[in-house]
């Protein structure tokens, strides 16, 4: 099959007042870069779109037999009280096929069990989601946030959207994903957005520094096992903002941070703030081609790579902000923009909520 190495899409659609819109805006603006996916993945993050159990972990787990199921059921029932569980509502389509089980659980940790771990508690459940996913065989945790989720599969993206009547779900902010795999097969687990707790990752491009990546952050114990640049990404963004504290802002430097003879002649302490973030962090540089999405608890960020070898477009209008890999694609759900730009290579876009917004 012929492969276009530059062919991805990415999109993202974020209400800085926290309005919640319908996820049909987030899957025309995606359809609209149909050409850039192959059919081997597809899938969307979607923020606010759990409002009844806010302040339970949303678990989304694909399940390739009913004795996986058991098993971690059992492991989840040990660990979290289980407010509720049922499968994902899906709408048969003849366009994604050979789907596996999929289902949602909304869940709290124990309290014995979390005083017993001495962890605080994304902590305590990002560990669980590594126990599931390396030991219990056929169960795989795509999705672990607070009143969000992911929906991926093997398909086109707008199929994949219509698969799990996305159009159904209101939130505050919705990312997407088309994918054309350069190096790793097409499958369900394999396809975007990547997740851990609320930090979701839609990535256009290829990293040259992938192993080296790796490597770095396996050494803080997060376990790589689908061996795709994403998911590193996704763990790097977790250890350096939730665990090192960095702000967003310093987490886009780290990853694209400018050439040491452009630091060079900078004036302090924007130097002196620089120079420490690439010594402190060098193994955290990111090299290659990219343009990225992240989603997180009431905000989205999006990052190009320091050279722009990868296309990103960034519109506004009114409270609301678009991202996509090309204008078109902001332009088929806002026609009207007040502003549309296109970042520099490097340039942090970080968007929250306005000030009193819940």
């Amino acid at each position: 099959m012929f492969r276009n190495i530059s062919g991805c899409a990415i999109s993202g659609v974020f209400s800085k007042s926290g309005r919640r819109f319908s996820g049909k805006l987030i899957i025309d603006s995606i359809a609209a870069m149909h050409e850039r996916s192959n059919g081997l993945g597809g899938g969307f993050a979607a923020y606010g779109i759990y409002p009844e159990y806010k302040d339970c972990y949303a678990f989304h787990i694909f399940y390739d037999n009913e004795s996986a199921k058991e098993e971690c059921e059992k492991f989840l029932a040990s660990h979290f009280d289980i407010i509720t569980l049922s499968k994902i509502p899906v709408r048969k389509i003849p366009q994604i096929t050979d789907e596996p089980m999929i289902w949602r659980y909304f869940m709290v940790p124990l309290p014995s069990k979390l005083a017993d771990s001495q962890l605080d508690e994304r902590e305590f459940v990002v560990r669980c989601v590594f126990r599931i996913n390396s030991t219990i065989d056929g169960a795989y945790v795509f999705s672990s946030g607070k009143n969000m989720g992911v929906f991926k599969a093997v398909g086109f993206p707008e199929d994949v959207g219509r698969f799990y009547r996305l159009e159904e779900y209101e939130g505050y902010c919705f990312t997407a994903h088309g994918r054309y795999p350069t190096n790793t097969p097409g499958w369900w687990g394999g396809a975007h957005p990547f997740a851990l707790l609320d930090y979701s990752v839609v990535h256009n491009g290829e990293i040259s520094s992938y192993d080296a990546n790796r490597r770095n952050i396996e050494m803080y114990g997060y376990q790589c096992m689908l061996k795709t640049d994403t998911e590193v990404i996704t763990y790097m963004i977790d250890y350096l903002h939730r665990k090192k504290h960095l702000t967003l802002k310093e987490i886009c430097t780290v990853f694209a941070a400018p050439f040491w003879s452009t630091i060079e002649i900078m004036p302090y302490p924007e130097r002196e703030e620089l120079e420490y973030l690439r010594n402190a962090f060098e193994s955290f540089l990111i090299t290659g081609p990219f343009s990225i999405i992240v989603g997180f608890d009431k905000g989205i960020m999006a990052l190009n790579d320091r050279l722009k070898l990868r296309s990103m477009v960034v519109g506004e209008k009114d409270d609301m902000v678009y991202i996509a890999s090309e204008e078109a694609a902001i332009r088929v759900i806002e026609n009207e923009p007040d502003r549309v730009w296109s970042p520099k290579g490097g340039e942090a876009v970080i968007i929250t909520f306005e000030e009193g917004t819940e």
